[in-house]
């Protein structure tokens, strides 16, 4: 999908305190040979702050840095990977009532870690549409604070799982970054690679179940299709995505400035993404991202902040966002830096 006059008006961040891997190898809450080959370097951890307050407080940021009031946002999209509230409740009408916005429209995306880029596909059409919606609000935040996760382990080794939030504001008229193209698939034959055996009916005996994604991964992958093959339809798969990107942004891969993955293994983005691509590793977000953690749908927003505030990405620049989901889900967008705004 090419798009044309959609910017990134301000993006927020939050992210709690930082605990470093060599304190949890040291604690023995993480594997010392996972960590000295994955290069993973530290996660965020939130004691006794819920998701939805910390994407209140990241939305709030990013609408400080906008310079628009909270009247001028028509629309709102959240997305979360894990618990949002208690079951029954609708998350984005917190996230609103603590704005103070109007009576907006508003949509919850349940798409994993891909929840961000799903949320600026549905945003290109609604002010592109009938809808012709002038500016919103994206919002995404993480909790994995529950004996019920286990953020070292309970992913596979090439995740950390982190707390955090994050916000941009999308407007038609300007912005810092323009989105030039935007792509999205999916490919349901990997279905059970995340589900595994779990029934779809509602659990029975009332009681919370440990999220064991990893174990669920290895019983697809012995039972049904090779890790290897799973990877190789990954990566074929979210190469595809990739490359409609560019093509509908007119650009080659040489042309990218910052490739801005989710924050994962570094072998995995290499082999992945990187090597396919023709890029260098220092192309990639993933010298930043290894000392972050895995922030759900938040990492792509948390890393293009950190690439424009440090100045690592200028006027002119193209920046390639992917993500991925369970399911399995992929997209991918490319955007211009068009200038350095003042925050």
């Amino acid at each position: 999908m090419r798009t044309e006059g959609v910017f990134i008006n301000s993006v927020g961040v939050y992210l709690p305190d930082r605990v470093s891997t060599e304190d949890a190898v040291a604690e023995g809450r993480y594997d010392e040979e996972v960590y000295k080959a994955s290069g993973l370097t530290g996660t965020h951890i939130a004691e006794g702050i819920s998701a939805l307050e910390m994407a209140v407080t990241a939305a709030g940021r990013a609408m400080e840095r906008s310079g628009l009031d909270i009247e001028d946002i028509e629309s709102h999209v959240h997305s979360g990977v894990y618990h949002q509230g208690p079951d029954g409740s609708y998350p984005p009408a917190y996230i609103l009532r603590e704005l103070g916005t109007g009576d907006i429209p508003s949509l919850h995306i349940r798409q994993g870690c891909n929840g961000m880029l799903a949320a600026l596909d549905v945003v290109i059409g609604q002010m592109t549409g009938a809808a012709e919606v002038e500016a919103a609000l994206l919002t995404t935040g993480q909790n994995f604070a529950t004996p019920l996760i286990d953020r070292w382990r309970g992913f596979g080794d090439s995740y950390i799982l982190a707390d955090g939030a994050a916000a941009a504001v999308v407007t038609r008229d300007s912005g810092f970054a323009e989105v030039r193209s935007l792509n999205s698939g999916t490919l349901p034959e990997l279905e059970r690679w995340h589900r595994g055996d779990e029934s779809l009916l509602p659990p029975q005996d009332g009681s919370g179940r440990e999220v064991a994604v990893a174990e669920r991964a290895a019983l697809f992958n012995e039972r049904e299709m090779s890790l290897a093959e799973t990877v190789e339809r990954i990566s074929e798969f979210d190469l595809s995505i990739v490359q409609r990107s560019l093509v509908d942004a007119d650009l080659n891969a040489s042309d990218i400035a910052k490739v801005v993955p989710i924050n994962q293994d570094g072998r995995m983005i290499e082999y992945a993404i990187m090597g396919p691509l023709g890029l260098p590793m220092s192309r990639s977000s993933w010298d930043f991202g290894r000392t972050v953690g895995h922030v759900g749908a938040a990492d792509l927003i948390i890393s293009l902040d950190h690439l424009v505030r440090t100045g690592e990405v200028a006027p002119g620049d193209h920046v390639l966002l992917l993500s991925q989901g369970h399911g399995w889900i992929s997209s991918a967008g490319v955007v211009t830096i068009k200038e350095v705004p003042q925050w």
